[in-house]
C-alpha cells in the first residue's frame, strides 16, 4: 500500500525542478496513480498549487511530518508509463525541466483550463401549441421550426432582425428550447480522391525492406522525385490494415497543404492534422480525437511527434534534414531524437525520407546504425533538370548588373512563351538586405540588435528581422547629414518587383514569411500556383522542398551563395541542400526542366556537387573537414548562451561560469571549450548576448554539472541574466 507520493510542482522556476514527498491521506489511497494531476500545499504560506505524481512509495526513512495531498484533477489526463519515459530521457538528453517535458506531452489548452468548445442551440418545443403565440413571437417560433433548431441566439437576431429581449421571453417560456451542444474545431474538409499509384520495383522493394526488416530505423535516401511520398502511403496503409497508428512529420506548415491533400484523398477524413497555426482549442480537439483513438493517422509539424497513440506502428520524417524539427525553445528536442525514443518505447519503425540526407543521418547509415534504401530514379521516368551554373563575376565584367544573368533572362523569358512556370529562389525577404551612407559608409542598424535593418519596399519602412522593429526610412544620413542613401543587396521583394518590370504581362506570386502570416495564406498561395493562376512564384525556402508542381519546367537560383557565407560549420550542407531541393521543383512532369544556379563562388565544392546531384561526392567532401575540425557527428556540442540587458553584469557572470567549468574540465583532453565569447550576433532585442561552446561526448552526470555550475555560479544574478543551454545545437550563429 502506497502511503506517500513523490510531486513535481507546476512551475517555471528552475529551483522548483525537483520531487516533493507528500502524504497520501486516507481517502485517496486506493485512488492515488502515478501520472496523475493533484492539488497540494506548497511553501510558507501552504499555497494550493497544482503538479503530477512521478512516484509512489510505501514507506518514508525520514519521520518529518509531511504536507498532504488536497485532491485529485479528475478531468485531467493521466500520464502513462510511457509519456514518464520520454520524460525521463528528454531531462537526461536536453537537460529541461520536469515540467518543460510533461507540457510537450498534452496541450497548452488543458493547463489553461480549455476543452470542449460548446454553444447553444434553439429548437421549437412541439408541445406546445402555435395558437398561443402572437406575432413578433409566431416569426421567431416557425423559423425555428422551419429549419429544424441549430440557431443561436444572436444569429438569429442578426439574420432576421429581432430582438433578443424576443428570443430570451420565447425560450422564458419555453416556446424555445436552448441545448448545449459540442462543436467540433477540426477540419473535416473533404479532398478529392488521390487514386493509388503503381509502385516501380524499387519503390516496392523498399516497401518489403522496410517491412521486413528487423530493423527498426530506416534512411530512404531518394533523389527529388523519386515518389517517396507513395511509399509512405503504402507503408500507411500496411499500418492500418494490421490496426497500427502513424505518424508522419513535414518539416514545417509550408509542407502541409500538398501532403494533406495527398493522404486525405487517399485515406479519408479520418486523418488529424497537427501544426502550429492551429487555435488552442484546434489542437485540443485533434489531440482528443487521437486519445480517444477516432484517427489512427496523424500529419503534422515537429510537436506532432508527441501525439498519444496508443499503438503506434510508424513515424515517418518527410526532409529529414530540415532544421525545423529542431525546437528553440526548453527543452529544446529534435524530432529524429523523439522518434527514436518513441521506437523503443512503443516498438515503433521510423523512416527517415530525404534527397539530402544530413551529415550525422548518413554517419550513422555508414556505422550501420540505420538501414539505408536509395531510390535513384525518379518514379514517373521524368529525367532530372539539366543544371547550369552562371557565375556573376563574369557578368559584371561583361556590364551586367541586373540581378538577373543573360542566361536565366533568356530562359524566363522563353519559358512565358510556351506557357509554362517558373519558380524564382532567393533565401532572403525583404527589398534591399541593408541601407547604407555612401559618402561615410554608414549602416542603418537595429536600435535594439546588432544587426542591419532590411528595406521592405511595400511599407516602405526598414525592418529587423530579428526582433521585428520598425524604423521609417530617412533619406539623409544621420552620421553626416549627406543625401546618398543607398539600397544594397536584394531580397524576394526586389525580384518581385523586378521580374514585373522586365516581364509586366507575366503573373507572379510571392511566397516568404511576410506573404504568409495569415492562417491559411501558404494554402492559397500553393493552390493559386499549382492551378496555373500565375506564370512566376519567387520564395525563400518554403518554396525549395516537397512542393510538385508539373507545370514548372524553369528553377532560377538566384544568389546560390547566401547560405554559404554564413560562419557556421554547417554553412556547406546547408547550401548543398538549398540547392538540390529547389533544382527539384523542375522538370517534375512529362516537360524537361532547366535550372539556372547563380553564384559567385562556382568553385565551391557544396555549390559544384549539388548542380550535379551528387550526394556522395559532397559527403565525403564534408565528412573530413568535421573530422579535422572536431564537428559533428564525430563529437557532441553545447551551446551556453547567457543574455541580459546589463553588459558589464553578462560579461562578469558568462567569465566565472567559465572559469568554474575551465576548472572542471581541465584534466580532461577529450572536452574543449570555446569562449566565453560574444555571439556572432552580440545583440538582440536589447539583450547582449555572450556564449560557450562545449565540444566532446559528455556524460548525463558532466551535462548535469555544467547545469548545476552555471546556475549555482549565476544564483544572486539570476533574475538579470537569461540562460539558454542547448545540448543539440543545429547552428552555432
Amino acid at each position: 500500500m502506497f502511503k506517500y507520493a513523490g510531486i513535481v510542482i507546476n512551475s517555471n522556476s528552475i529551483q522548483l525542478d525537483k520531487i516533493f514527498t507528500y502524504a497520501i491521506p486516507i481517502n485517496l489511497i486506493d485512488k492515488i496513480q502515478i501520472g496523475m494531476r493533484v492539488y497540494i500545499p506548497f511553501g510558507l504560506g501552504n499555497k494550493k498549487v497544482d503538479g503530477f505524481v512521478l512516484e509512489l512509495y510505501e514507506d518514508m526513512e525520514s519521520s518529518i511530518s509531511l504536507k498532504s495531498i488536497i485532491k485529485i484533477d479528475s478531468s485531467f489526463p493521466k500520464l502513462r508509463e510511457e509519456d514518464l519515459k520520454l520524460i525521463k530521457a528528454m531531462k537526461e538528453k536536453y537537460l529541461c525541466t520536469f515540467m518543460e517535458g510533461i507540457k510537450t506531452i498534452f496541450p497548452a489548452s488543458l493547463f489553461k483550463g480549455i476543452k470542449h468548445k460548446k454553444e447553444n442551440y434553439l429548437f421549437t418545443n412541439k408541445e406546445l401549441s402555435d395558437k398561443f403565440l402572437k406575432e413578433p413571437y409566431i416569426t421567431i417560433y416557425n423559423e425555428v421550426k422551419k429549419n429544424s433548431g441549430k440557431y443561436t441566439k444572436n444569429f438569429l437576431s442578426k439574420e432576421l432582425n429581432l430582438s433578443l429581449s424576443s428570443i430570451n421571453t420565447m425560450i422564458k417560456h419555453e416556446f424555445l428550447l436552448l441545448k448545449e451542444f459540442v462543436v467540433n474545431r477540426y477540419n473535416d474538409r473533404e479532398y478529392s480522391f488521390y487514386e493509388r499509384k503503381t509502385l516501380s520495383s524499387i519503390q516496392n522493394e523498399a516497401v518489403k525492406t522496410i517491412l521486413d526488416s528487423q530493423y527498426k530505423h530506416f534512411l530512404i535516401h531518394g533523389i527529388t522525385g523519386s515518389g517517396k511520398t507513395e511509399v509512405y502511403m503504402t507503408l500507411v496503409e500496411e499500418m492500418l490494415n494490421i490496426e497500427k497508428e502513424s505518424i508522419i512529420l513535414v518539416p514545417e506548415i509550408a509542407l502541409t497543404p500538398q501532403m494533406v491533400e495527398r493522404f486525405k484523398g487517399r485515406f479519408g477524413r479520418s486523418i488529424t492534422v497537427f501544426h502550429s497555426k492551429l487555435s488552442d482549442g484546434e489542437k485540443y480537439d485533434e489531440w482528443l480525437r487521437v486519445k480517444e483513438g477516432k484517427v489512427k493517422v496523424a500529419i503534422g509539424a515537429r510537436s506532432a511527434v508527441f501525439l498519444p497513440f496508443n499503438n503506434l506502428g510508424l513515424i515517418i520524417i518527410d526532409e529529414e534534414h530540415e532544421g525545423s524539427y529542431k525546437s528553440d525553445s526548453d527543452p529544446k528536442y529534435h524530432a529524429r531524437e523523439i522518434a527514436e525514443e518513441k521506437s523503443k518505447l512503443y516498438g515503433c519503425k521510423v523512416l527517415l525520407g530525404t534527397a539530402t540526407p544530413s551529415v550525422e543521418t548518413y554517419y550513422r547509415c555508414n556505422k550501420g546504425e540505420i538501414k539505408l534504401i536509395e531510390l535513384n530514379s525518379r518514379a514517373d521516368g521524368a529525367k532530372l533538370p539539366e543544371v547550369k551554373v552562371v557565375d556573376m563575376r563574369e557578368e559584371l565584367i561583361n556590364n551586367n548588373k541586373s540581378v538577373f544573368s543573360r542566361e536565366l533572362f533568356k530562359e524566363i523569358e522563353e519559358a512565358l512563351e510556351r506557357k509554362e512556370q517558373i519558380i524564382l529562389f532567393l533565401n532572403r525577404r525583404g527589398f534591399s538586405t541593408f541601407v547604407s551612407c555612401r559618402k561615410c559608409g554608414y549602416v542603418f542598424k537595429c536600435n535594439q540588435c546588432d544587426i542591419s535593418l532590411t528595406y521592405h519596399f511595400a511599407k516602405e519602412n526598414l525592418l529587423c528581422h530579428y526582433c521585428g522593429n520598425e524604423q521609417k526610412i530617412s533619406r539623409t544620413c544621420p552620421k553626416c547629414s549627406s543625401t546618398y542613401v543607398k539600397y544594397f543587396g536584394v531580397g524576394t521583394e526586389k525580384i518581385e518587383q523586378e521580374v514585373k518590370r522586365a516581364f509586366p504581362l507575366s503573373k507572379v506570386l510571392r511566397m516568404d514569411f511576410d506573404t504568409t502570416r495569415r492562417k491559411n495564406s501558404y494554402e492559397e498561395i500553393y493552390n493559386s500556383f499549382k492551378n496555373g493562376r500565375a506564370d512566376i512564384l519567387i520564395g525563400t525556402q518554403m518554396i525549395a522542398k516537397g512542393l510538385d508542381f508539373k507545370n514548372v519546367t524553369l528553377v532560377g537560383v538566384i544568389a546560390a551563395d547566401l547560405s554559404l557565407n554564413l560562419p557556421d560549420f554547417r554553412a556547406s550542407e546547408r547550401t548543398f541542400q538549398l540547392i538540390t531541393q529547389v533544382s527539384g521543383r523542375a522538370g517534375r512532369g512529362e516537360k524537361p526542366g532547366k535550372v539556372i544556379v547563380q553564384t559567385y563562388n562556382p568553385d565551391s565544392y557544396a555549390i559544384r556537387y549539388s548542380t550535379e546531384n551528387d550526394y556522395s561526392s559532397f559527403y565525403k567532401e564534408e565528412i573530413k573537414i568535421r573530422e579535422i575540425m572536431n564537428y559533428p557527428p564525430y563529437v557532441d556540442l553545447m551551446l551556453i548562451n547567457l543574455s541580459s540587458e546589463n553588459e558589464d553584469i553578462l560579461i562578469k557572470n558568462i567569465q566565472n561560469v567559465g572559469i568554474n567549468l575551465k576548472s572542471f574540465f581541465n584534466n580532461n583532453d577529450k572536452i574543449e571549450l570555446l569562449g566565453p565569447c560574444p555571439c556572432d550576433i552580440s545583440k538582440i532585442n536589447n539583450n547582449y548576448r555572450w556564449q560557450i561552446i562545449i565540444k566532446g561526448n559528455l556524460t548525463y552526470k558532466e551535462k548535469e554539472y555544467i547545469k548545476e555550475t552555471i546556475y549555482s555560479t549565476l544564483k544572486d544574478v539570476y533574475n538579470s541574466i537569461r540562460v539558454s543551454i542547448d545540448a543539440n545545437p543545429l547552428s552555432l550563429i
